[in-house]
């Protein structure tokens, strides 16, 4: 944006000190690395996500069309032929796949980031635009897809009763929807190799789950339940062709989810993989068959094992080859080439084109190019003990030239952000990470916890989060800061705590409820309130709301309300002392803005300073590489200002930016300016 006069934003987008550790400035360690620009790090990819056709003879990828991500598609091995398939003009396109007859292009897209979902589809060689769910306040779900029916697929939608989603087929020739089955009150279906409905689950009231039978007539027969302490850890995975039994993922009467066959007429299960440190996580199955041919493990990292002979040779050669992490994203069905993603944390990572046949990996394209002659953090899986003696698997990464030995120790102890993941049901991972790389290249240590709660570790680390938001969840980043601390990667008053989703949850209680531990505090959508979050969740999480209610506190009953008014940060709001930035999209379904405007006006009431960004065209997380560049360039500034690090000047990060700042741009230099000349 070259109408902006910055020469007064030397401060780079910085917020006024309330409370700034006076030691900052001077604990920035000298950064080894030429400054890594925003743009290259989240502006758009210039190609990612590439899909081989089933019948093997073309390639999908993502690239921008208009600056806006679009499904691109080439003949194999001819990339220099690509066109465009899809039109999108405003929100990037994020998910997609081939019809199965390999004739057209699938994709959902929602508006403005309210995830109603809906499909289309694209002819790849008239280039035609198909609606196939043109339906209002829906949200689409994929049922089943199967080789055996490549002319049509099964959907749920949620547009007859936004709670369920009945089951229909969609014709891909015709565009015809038949309804299949209605849903009165399932979490979802199973259907087999011929797209026949084989399962159906039904939420308890204790948050478990029945699996039923459904039987030729249509009628349900209880085949299994699944507890609610297993709930979290406990999946079909999909039916075989022909058989009558399904696999699935399992920790009833264990701890670590194993890999399991469940027969589907006596409800017995038999046990096919385990292991003793992780839960088993994905699958790669025969692409026609849908027989599981390997499994995932991932617990510091992420490694693949072989179920039987069929892939053995083509996971040893591809852990020898690929020196790095690396996973299957598309094999065509008859399985003689994949397209593998390869990730080496210190370079961009890269998609290859594998040839089963030959034992060949040649590369299709880098995913950021413009990375690849930058210096990258390599990141360090570390094991820290919590108080009550868990184990907290944890990513460290550090600014470049700081660590000559390589031991993930700085050479003196730098400023750190703690990054909270969210969910909380989910995990931090081994490998590039883009808020890791910006971070420490600005010049911080930056911490990842997998605090309890977090997914993948079995199901007692995962269910000793229960009704722990606030205290034995936010204890364990509390002793992951105090484990930097006595390692002497960080000082005790130069850590920031950040986040979204429940990260931004974490941030607000950090700074409420443990304000002297953090210097400042970045939030992006996080709950304030846990008693407005629950009463405010979308329509179509009918079936998990009693697993909320269980896990984070029951809204309906009097000490459930009591319990959650005393887990949220906005009951302790007059406590903070630091510096916080707020970032919130307008149209987000499971954070609701009033969830950040609930705070920001209890903060201003207590006349305490604060920062807000709100995106009008956004939801849960910015999705338009405008509005995601704008904020990073905030946030930039903001963490710049309270940890003393590196920061890139504004230059043209706001333009195209749909940013609004409700409230505390005075307290951000230049920031009123810059949004004035963006108008």
């Amino acid at each position: 944006m070259k109408a902006l006069t910055l020469a007064t934003f030397a401060a780079a987008v910085a917020l006024l000190p309330a409370a700034l550790p006076a030691s900052a400035a001077t604990t920035a360690p000298e950064v080894k690395a030429e400054l890594i620009p925003r743009q290259e790090l989240f502006g758009n990819p210039s190609r990612s996500a590439p899909r081989i056709s089933p019948d093997g003879k073309m390639l999908a990828f993502l690239a921008p069309r208009d600056g806006v991500m679009n499904v691109f598609v080439a003949p194999l091995g001819q990339m220099d032929e690509a066109k465009p398939i899809t039109q999108e003009k405003v929100r990037p396109v994020r998910q997609y796949s081939w019809a199965l007859d390999s004739s057209q292009i699938l994709y959902v897209q929602d508006k403005g980031g309210t995830e109603d979902f809906l499909l289309y589809g694209v002819d790849i060689v008239e280039g035609k635009t198909r609606e196939y769910t043109p339906f209002e306040n829906t949200r689409v779900q994929l049922v089943g897809i199967s080789p055996a029916v490549n002319d049509a697929i099964l959907v749920g939608l949620n547009n007859r009763d936004p709670r369920w989603h009945d089951v229909h087929r969609l014709n891909l020739k015709t565009g015809e929807l038949t309804l299949v089955r209605e849903n009165d009150g399932y979490a979802g279906f199973v259907a087999d190799h011929d797209l026949n409905l084989r399962l159906a689950l039904k939420p308890r009231p204790d948050g478990g789950m029945v699996v039923e039978r459904i039987e030729a007539d249509g009628k349900t027969a209880p085949l299994t339940e699944i507890g609610p302490d297993d709930a979290l850890s406990t999946n079909i995975l999909g039916i075989p062709k022909g058989a009558d039994y399904a696999y699935a993922v399992d920790t009833r009467g264990r701890d670590k989810a194993a890999l399991m066959r469940l027969d589907l007429k006596t409800g017995e299960t038999t046990k096919l993989a385990e292991s003793d440190q992780a839960d088993i996580g994905g699958i790669m199955d025969d692409p026609v068959t849908g027989e599981v041919q390997a499994y995932n493990v991932e617990y510091l990292t992420d490694r693949w094992v072989p179920l039987g002979d069929a892939l053995k040779a083509d996971i040893e050669f591809l852990d020898r080859e690929a020196k790095g992490q690396w996973a299957v994203t598309s094999r065509d069905l008859e399985d003689d080439t994949w397209t593998v993603v390869i990730d080496r944390v210190t370079e961009p990572a890269a998609y290859w084109l594998y040839d089963r046949e030959a034992r060949k990996l040649d590369k299709l394209f880098t995913i950021r190019p413009e990375l690849e002659d930058d210096t990258l953090a390599p990141m360090y899986a570390r094991e820290i003990k919590s108080r009550d003696g868990k184990t907290l698997v944890s990513y460290l990464s550090l600014p470049p030239g700081t660590d000559p030995d390589g031991d993930g120790v700085p050479d003196r102890p730098v400023p750190m952000v703690l990054n909270v993941h969210g969910g909380p049901w989910a995990r931090d991972s081994f490998g590039y990470n883009s808020e890791h790389q910006w971070l420490a290249n600005r010049g911080y240590a930056v911490l990842s916890v997998n605090f309890r709660s977090s997914t993948g570790f079995g199901k007692e680390f995962t269910n000793a989060g229960d009704k722990a938001w606030g205290r034995e969840m936010h204890d364990d980043l509390i002793d992951a800061v105090d484990w930097a601390i006595a390692q002497k990667i960080t000082a005790k008053d130069t850590v920031a705590i950040y986040g979204g989703s429940y990260g931004g949850y974490a941030t607000l209680w950090g700074v409420t409820n443990t304000p002297e531990r953090f210097a400042c505090g970045v939030d992006i959508v996080g709950p304030s309130n846990l008693a407005t979050l629950l009463n405010s969740v979308p329509a179509y999480w009918a079936s998990f709301f009693e697993q909320l209610a269980r896990r984070v506190g029951d809204p309906r009953t009097e000490e459930g309300k009591a319990l959650l008014a005393e887990r949220s940060p906005l009951t302790y709001v007059d406590k903070i002392q630091t510096p916080l930035l707020i970032a919130q999209g307008t149209n987000d379904p499971r954070v609701k803005q009033a969830e950040s405007d609930q705070i920001v006006e209890a903060m201003k009431a207590n006349k305490i300073p604060v920062t807000y960004v709100l995106y009008p065209d956004e939801g849960h997380g910015f999705a338009v590489p405008e509005n995601r560049i704008s904020f990073y360039a905030v946030a930039e500034g903001f963490l710049s200002h309270c940890l003393g690090g590196r920061y890139e000047p504004v230059g043209d990060d706001f333009q195209g930016a749909s940013l609004q700042v409700p409230e505390g741009a005075d307290y951000v230099p230049g920031l009123k300016e810059a949004l004035a000349a963006k108008k």
